[in-house]
C-alpha cells in the first residue's frame, strides 16, 4: 500500500501568512501598548497620592501630641520645626515627624525624576529626597488650607526654586509638565489630598481668600 506524504515545504507558513501574521502582531501592539501605559500612570498617580495621604496622617498624629500644633508652629528647641520651615527649608518637618512617618521613602513621588528616594532620616536626607513642600502657615483651624503638595509648579512658566515662596492670589501659577501630565496633588489641613488640573492649583489658590500663601520648596 502506498503512503501518501506531504512535500518538504508544505508543512511551513508561506511568505504571505507569515506577514500577515507579523501584521496582526503589530497591531495588537499598537492597541495594547497605549493602554498598559495608561494603566502604570494611574498606578503611579495612586501611590504619589497614597503618599501625600500618609504624610497628612502623620502630620494630624503628631498634632495631637504637641498641643493640637504642626511642626511649623513650634520651635525647633521645643521639638518642632519654626525656624527651618520659616527659612525656607521643609526637611525639617518632615524628620520631627519620622516616628509617625515611618519610613524617608513616602517623602518622593514616584513620578518626581528630579529627586532621589531617601535610604534613612539621618543627616543624608536632603532636599533632593522630597518632592513636596510645606505651608509654614497651615493649622488645624483652616482645614482646606493647603499644608503641602507637589513641588512641580510654576509661575508665570517659571519653575519654582527652592526655599520660602511668597504667593499671591492673582499669581500665575500652573503645574508643571514633569510630573503627572500638568496636574498636582494638594494635601489640606484636614488631612485630605485634592487633585488638581494645570490651573486647579491657581484657581484653589484665588478660593482660599489668604492675600499672599507662603510655601516652603526643598
Amino acid at each position: 500500500m502506498k503512503t501518501c506524504c506531504s512535500k518538504p515545504g508544505d508543512a511551513g507558513l508561506t511568505l504571505m501568512e507569515t506577514l500577515v501574521v507579523a501584521f496582526t502582531l503589530v497591531v495588537v501592539a499598537a492597541l495594547l501598548l497605549p493602554e498598559l501605559a495608561a494603566q502604570k500612570n494611574k498606578r503611579s498617580r495612586i501611590r504619589c497620592t497614597n503618599n501625600l495621604k500618609q504624610v497628612g496622617l502623620a502630620f494630624k498624629i503628631w498634632e495631637g501630641d504637641n498641643n493640637d500644633k504642626y511642626p511649623m508652629a513650634i520651635s525647633v528647641t521645643n521639638g518642632g520645626a519654626m525656624e527651618a520651615v520659616l527659612g525656607g527649608d521643609p526637611i525639617q518637618v518632615f524628620q520631627v515627624m519620622s516616628n509617625e512617618l515611618s519610613t524617608a521613602r513616602l517623602l518622593l513621588c514616584s513620578e518626581d525624576q528630579d529627586h532621589q528616594l531617601a535610604t534613612n532620616w539621618g543627616p543624608s536626607l536632603t532636599a533632593k529626597n522630597v518632592s513636596y513642600f510645606i505651608n509654614p502657615d497651615a493649622i488645624e483651624a483652616n482645614p482646606q488650607e493647603i499644608m503641602s503638595g507637589d513641588d512641580n509648579f510654576e509661575i508665570s512658566g517659571i519653575p519654582a526654586g527652592s526655599g520660602l515662596l511668597k504667593i499671591s492670589t492673582n499669581a500665575p501659577i500652573a503645574w508643571s509638565a514633569k510630573r503627572h501630565k500638568l496636574s498636582g496633588n494638594l494635601l489640606l489641613s484636614d488631612g485630605s489630598v485634592q487633585g488638581l488640573t494645570e490651573t486647579g492649583l491657581a484657581n484653589w489658590l484665588r478660593s482660599t481668600n489668604f492675600t499672599t500663601t507662603r510655601l516652603a520648596i526643598p
